[in-house]
């Protein structure tokens, strides 16, 4: 598989959406297809250029998408893993948005910010929302970037991060058992914390406050 390529700028075009280049590699050219946001930071031809690397190789074609740091390939290949969401869903996503701003919009589950990208319904975002927040919290949210290219430590979810699993689990059976949907929790969750670390008013281990204080932001939600 190839992972990482470096060479010169040979050329760059665009088609309807799509954005591509040619990198020249020890006189061999490889098609390489990028996010819009980097594509249009590319130099002149004939310039340096390094790229990460994803490669999908399918029976009728073999397609390279490049990266400028490893994390933002690392995050491209969280979102395919995505149900319903394509490589061209993803490099939309990483084209109108940085890696930081993504990263957030999704822990947030900034549903207005994701729907802004090319192709991103409310449908979609929810999923994204909801199948990526927990891994990419864990990953980001601990301040993990292996490439330091962009500072994905989210300090807005800090709180939630404090929530004893068992906890967290509770809150969420009994909230889903009530007829709330994972969406909705995960955001009644953050909205909690955010309120227990900016006043210190509620008691982060009791599952009973966490729930009440949760149902209470549920219903306000709902009334708004």
């Amino acid at each position: 598989m190839i992972g990482w390529l470096q060479g010169q700028l040979a050329d760059r075009w665009q088609q309807a959406s799509r954005c591509s280049l040619l990198l020249v590699c020890g006189g061999v050219g490889y098609e390489v297809q990028m996010p819009r946001r980097q594509w249009d930071q590319l130099g002149e031809a004939g310039s340096a250029l390094s790229l990460h690397i994803h490669q999908v190789i399918r029976d009728d074609a073999w397609t390279l998408y490049g990266f400028s740091s490893r994390a933002e390939r690392d995050l491209f290949r969280e979102l395919v893993a995505v149900s319903g969401v394509g490589p061209q869903m993803a490099l939309g996503l990483l084209g109108q948005l940085s890696c930081e701003e993504l990263v957030r919009a999704i822990i947030q589950a900034d549903l207005r910010l994701l729907t802004q990208a090319p192709g991103v319904g409310k449908r979609t975002a929810e999923r994204l929302a909801v199948e990526l927040r927990t891994r990419l919290q864990e990953r980001y949210g601990s301040g993990d970037n292996p490439d330091d290219t962009a500072d994905l430590s989210l300090s807005a979810n800090a709180a939630t991060s404090e929530l004893a699993n068992a906890v967290r689990d509770e809150v969420s059976l009994t909230l889903t058992a009530l007829g709330y949907e994972a969406l909705e929790i995960n955001r009644a969750l953050r909205a909690v914390a955010a309120l227990n670390s900016a006043e210190n008013t509620l008691e982060i281990e009791a599952a009973d406050d966490w729930l009440r204080e949760c149902l209470r932001w549920l219903s306000r939600s709902q009334a708004a």
